[in-house]
């Protein structure tokens, strides 16, 4: 493997060898940007370390760059970040750390590179390229990174158990690089996480779901969680996802793993979208499924109600995840209340009806939704998933006819609660509710056409059967 350098930051680090050499500091580029470059992918984020000040290195390097970069310095940590060029570059000081057991936040102190190298997680990032004018472009690897990159091996420079009882956010990174980068972790290593999964609740709830969410966008997030449950890390972070896991059997009838499906409804979407959000809610789109699950005496195994259930849960993971409890927590729970929706219809003679309601319920969220529920179909039997498949299709071609006709998609009826105050000189009150929901029933029911005039009519029909007159 070569550490190839393009032009651009070829200057980039001639600047930065030769502001060290002005200052005295041997200066490296080390981490990621050394390991995603030897593995030949692209990285705009660049970590330099130098055998002194990290804060006085990028003043002195800022200096030479023209236009000169604005430096931003985080003295507590004792790093400085600027940009240039479409990169972000770090600067740090070498240094050595000791940790107490009750915190991952190191009492640290100046080193040297091997100090540094020392402390990183594991051998592939510990990787350095000398910037030094004697060896410059000299790969330093005292841990055997490069073989770790070549046999996509996840290792610790440390003993693992010292590696990630000092700083146990480590483990889910581990995790994290083994969906992200296809690698596989070391027996010992993998062993060690499961022994230390308890030293995960000294970490922010806020960093921990960080790393979740890296997970969740990797090509295939399903390598993170089943290891997350081999290590027994997932019971710490989202105990309601392991309950999942099993198959139970009652007359020789049994139903599908449902972890294990959830797994791969998400990895699913995840080669269909890169949203986030749409992928927390295949991960959730089951969570209710254990309470609600039930044995029918011929018909089998049951978990009605899981949908709105498990809606109902999501607030709730999320506020102890530390997610966001806004409009994007309103949106997993709608598509996760709404999941089954398009395939129920699949299993019934589809009225136009039902496909308003769907239109209407979904609004915004309908594309969204519809990949949720293709990536919902699992079947191991080719039949039935093909016949599943074919049967989708036609519910996604009645929505875009209704659609088409009806126009019900981000819709609001023509009658406002406001309206009807007015016309019948009424305050607010359950009736005013209860004439506007009768007047969009009457629409998605296709009794009444989709226009203020017929929905106007009807309104008044309305008032009189309540003994309401209009105000002149």
């Amino acid at each position: 493997m070569r550490f190839e350098i393009n032009a651009i930051e070829q200057r980039l680090f001639d600047v930065i060898g030769e502001a060290g050499k002005a200052l005295g500091y041997p200066v490296y580029v080390i981490g990621g940007h050394v390991r995603d470059n030897l593995l030949g992918v692209p990285s705009n984020d660049i970590d330099i370390v130098c055998e002194g000040s990290g804060i006085r290195l990028a003043e002195e390097v800022a200096e030479r760059l023209s236009p000169r970069p604005h430096v931003v310095v985080y003295k507590n940590f004792g790093t400085a970040l600027l940009k240039h060029d479409d990169y972000d570059i770090e600067f740090v000081g070498a240094r050595k750390e000791s940790y107490r057991s009750e915190s991952r936040k190191p009492v640290v102190e100046d080193g040297s590179l091997q100090d540094d190298q020392l402390r990183r997680d594991f051998t592939i990032n510990a990787l350095a390229v000398s910037l030094n004018e004697k060896d410059y472009g000299t790969i330093v690897d005292p841990f055997d990174g490069i073989q770790h990159l070549e046999e996509r091996l996840i290792k610790t420079p440390l003993e693992p158990g010292r590696t990630f009882s000092d700083d146990p956010l480590r483990m889910l990174r581990a995790i994290r690089f083994v969906a992200q980068l296809g690698f596989h972790i070391e027996d010992k290593t993998l062993e060690a996480i499961s022994e230390n999964r308890d030293r995960l609740q000294i970490v922010s709830k806020e960093r921990i779901t960080d790393e979740l969410n890296k997970m969740l966008m990797c090509p295939q997030p399903s390598r993170a969680f089943e290891l997350l449950l081999h290590t027994g890390l997932i019971h710490l972070i989202l105990p309601e996802l392991p309950k999942l896991v099993g198959v139970e059997y009652v007359d020789g009838k049994g139903h599908k793993d449902n972890f294990f499906h959830t797994l791969e409804v998400v990895d699913n979407v995840a080669a269909t979208s890169d949203n986030l959000w749409l992928r927390w809610a295949a991960l959730l789109h089951d969570i209710a499924k254990p309470q609600t699950k039930r044995f029918e005496e011929g018909h089998g195994w049951t978990f009605h109600g899981h949908d709105a259930i498990g809606a109902a849960m999501v607030p709730r993971i999320f506020r102890s995840l530390k997610l966001p409890t806004d409009a994007k927590m309103q949106y997993v729970q709608e598509l996760v209340r709404l999941h089954l929706r398009p395939i129920s219809l699949t299993k019934e003679a589809i009225t136009d009806s039902a496909i308003r309601r769907l239109l209407y319920d979904a609004g915004e969220n309908l594309e969204d939704l519809l990949i949720l529920c293709s990536a919902d179909i699992t079947s191991k039997n080719p039949a039935k998933r093909k016949k599943y498949r074919e049967n989708y299709e036609i519910v996604k071609q009645r929505l875009i006819e209704v659609e088409e006709k009806d126009h019900l998609r981000n819709w609001q009826p023509p009658i406002t609660g406001e309206l009807i105050m007015k016309t019948f000189g009424i305050p607010p009150s359950r009736l005013v509710g209860d004439i506007k929901t009768a007047i969009r029933e009457a629409i998605l029911d296709g009794k009444l056409s989709n226009d203020y005039e017929a929905a106007y009519e009807y309104m008044l029909e309305l008032g009189k059967s309540h003994s309401l007159s209009i105000v002149a």
